[in-house]
């Protein structure tokens, strides 16, 4: 059961590192009218992200599936209590697709550019909310969970949120703000990078390539930040025999020094980001900066969600109530379930490699500016 519930962590741990991989759309979005100059120039910017929205989206909804089949209590908690922030993510993913359905439709009442500002909303908040969900894994959020509820005939609810914030008092908390920002900026970089990549417009690109100094400044500034915080600053520790949950010492760094292999995934990670950064920065021909910062950046996220949830620590602490923390072996699926899913999870490989080809595909030669005439 426990090999289970490790494996079905790492599932749902690599899916959220490929979605924050895929906030390059997001962060390419936000970027839409500092890059793009002209009408032609803004046109490419979205065609380009055009083409991969959905990968992000579908990665969304399955990382929020996958977390509900392997650990439905995370999933009733947070999605069901802290609904409100999730809620606006959601909201501003909604906008996303809609305008890219409808900006160039003729005839559209808001006009194209309302529908690009929908973009930059979905560039920003969607970035910024996400990374301060994913920071409440080490800060903690406000709730309570009592199993024994499931008994009361009129509101057999296991898990209830402590205040009327429903989730956005997260953001009450400036470190989560912090990982916030440093994927918000960090999807910027990633975006910068992929328009390096699939665009064809020198005066376009070179616009790109200086625009990563800040973003990428000020993702190293708000992630460095947040990463020495986490490794000095206490953990929620578990007890293997009795499941109770106490607080101790850099648990974080200790959680990476006793296990080497998550350690060097994560340094392997940053050196990847990097090298993609500034090898783009530096050689002005290279523009395959966004596979190297892409793998680091899955690499990196996947080592930080492995040091939440492995070696006892419970991977979505409660700030009310330590008891009511969740950890992998109190929040999980029967091991029928884990068992069965993780059969079905055969597929998974198979998933990645046809997306990998339909991005190949998608993406068989960069856009250039006649790619607009009819957009």
């Amino acid at each position: 059961m426990a090999l289970l519930q490790q494996y079905w962590w790492f599932v749902v741990s690599l899916l959220g590192a490929i979605l924050v991989f895929l906030l390059f759309v997001q962060g390419g979005n936000s970027l839409l009218f500092c890059l793009g100059k002209t009408e032609e120039q803004r046109r490419m910017l979205v065609l380009s992200t055009g083409r991969k929205w959905e990968f992000t989206f579908t990665t969304l909804v399955t990382f929020g599936g996958a977390f509900f089949a392997s650990f439905p209590l995370f999933y009733s908690t947070s999605f069901g209590g802290a609904y409100w922030l999730w809620m606006i993510i959601l909201f501003s993913f909604v906008l996303q697709a809609v305008s890219y359905e409808f900006q160039l439709k003729a005839g559209n009442l808001l006009g194209k550019n309302t529908y690009r500002a929908f973009l930059v909303v979905n560039g920003v908040v969607g970035p910024v909310l996400l990374g301060g969900a994913v920071a409440t894994f080490f800060t903690g959020s406000a709730f309570y969970v009592d199993k024994g509820s499931m008994t009361e005939t009129m509101m057999p609810v296991i898990s209830r949120w402590a205040n009327g914030w429903h989730g956005l008092d997260a953001l009450g908390d400036p470190w989560n703000v912090v990982l916030g920002l440093a994927v918000f900026f960090l999807a910027r970089v990633l975006g910068a990078l992929y328009f390096v990549n699939s665009i064809a417009d020198e005066e376009l690109v070179g616009r790109c390539r200086r625009s990563l100094w800040a973003n990428a400044s000020l993702f190293l500034a708000f992630f460095l930040g947040f990463l020495v915080r986490t490794l000095l600053a206490d953990g929620y520790a578990v007890d293997p025999e009795t499941g109770l949950v106490c607080m101790e010492h850099y648990k974080y760094l200790t959680n990476f020094l006793e296990m080497p292999l998550v350690l060097v995934l994560f340094l392997a990670g940053v050196v990847c980001v990097l090298w993609g950064i500034g090898r783009t920065l530096w050689k002005k021909g290279f523009d395959k900066g966004i596979w190297f910062a892409g793998i680091g950046t899955v690499l990196t996220v996947l080592s930080l969600l492995l040091v939440a949830g492995y070696n006892n620590t419970a991977y979505y602490p409660s700030t009310v109530d330590l008891q009511s923390s969740l950890t992998l072996q109190n929040s999980s699926s029967s091991e029928f379930t884990l068992r069965t899913m993780a059969y079905v999870s055969i597929l998974v490989p198979f998933v990645l490699a046809y997306i990998f080809y339909a991005w190949r595909s998608i993406d068989n030669r960069k856009i250039e500016r006649q790619d607009t005439v009819g957009e």
